[in-house]
């Protein structure tokens, strides 16, 4: 029976031991309101990986738009991709690869991807992809074209994003469909001239988004841009998730080991009730008192 008390007494500071070495893991609490704290950015070294370019190849020769780029590249840079030394379009890098649509100038193209971390450092070129485009329209003057002076954009949730674009060359009048990338209606507009545009958009909430920009001219030819849209500050549905991880592995360490200590605790007691149970007959059978 000492022996059985004993174990259980060490069963119970093993327990212990053990839930407060758990809890250790369990991530401290945020600071509170009235705290005071000191956020900084440390410069880094930029990327030293290049991005690649694996579809399309070089050789190749296209008569309809968009055309789909894509390749490796370091996670969590923004990839873009040049055309002629002219930008056609950004997208994150998510998990080893990205993939955009772009579109092209006629005739000849060389395709250049470049990354770039969260501080604007940029990284090596790419392989060079030269492809060709050839028109299946007619159309006289230079091709539509897209451009603008802002890979990604962002703004805090509820309030305007301001993206200014430039569009040149086609014919009027121009149809430019915008979709944000948020599940809402695209934005239509209609541009009679050529020139600088400003698209205007309103974020319900913290995110990165897909913005797909496609204008077409009066003689159907088209032109393209994809591009990085950011509704500001944490994504709630992540952090939602995480906290709920974080609560449930807390459940789960201060109860299972009470559990587990609760079963100890019955079978020990069970064990020394038998074990007095024994030792009571055996001094009844030797005729001595059955309690000393």
């Amino acid at each position: 029976m000492v022996f059985l008390n004993k174990l259980l007494i060490q069963l119970i500071v093993f327990m212990f031991a053990f839930n407060t070495g758990a809890l250790a893991l369990i991530p401290p609490p945020g600071p509170k309101t009235d705290s005071t704290g000191v956020e900084g950015t440390i410069q880094g070294n930029p990327p030293s990986q290049a991005a690649t370019i694996d579809v399309p190849k070089t050789g190749q020769t296209f008569a309809e738009l968009p055309i789909t780029v894509s390749g490796l590249c370091p996670n969590k840079t923004l990839v873009e991709i040049s055309k002629n030394n002219v930008f056609a379009g950004s997208i994150d890098c998510i998990n080893g690869s990205y993939k955009l649509l772009i579109d092209l100038f006629d005739g000849r193209n060389d395709l250049v991807a470049k990354v770039y971390d969260n501080l604007n450092q940029s990284g090596p070129d790419s392989n060079t992809v030269t492809v060709t485009f050839s028109s299946p329209l007619d159309s006289s003057g230079p091709r539509i074209l897209l451009t603008t002076q802002y890979a990604k954009r962002g703004a805090d949730p509820g309030t305007i994003l301001n993206w200014p674009i430039t569009l040149s060359g086609g014919t009027g009048p121009f149809a430019i469909n915008v979709d944000w990338g948020d599940k809402t209606d695209p934005d239509l507009i209609s541009q009679q001239i050529p020139g600088d545009i400003n698209l205007q958009h309103t974020y319900a909430q913290a995110g990165i988004y897909k913005v797909t920009i496609k204008v077409s001219d009066a003689n159907g030819n088209s032109a393209f841009l994809q591009l990085v849209g950011i509704g500001n500050g944490k994504i709630q549905q992540h952090t939602q998730a995480v906290q709920g991880i974080i609560s449930s592995e807390k459940t789960k360490v201060l109860w299972w080991p009470m559990g587990v200590l609760f079963a100890l605790s019955i079978a020990a007691y069970w064990l020394g009730q038998k074990h007095q149970l024994e030792a009571i007959r055996r001094r009844l059978r030797k005729g001595e008192e059955p309690f000393k």
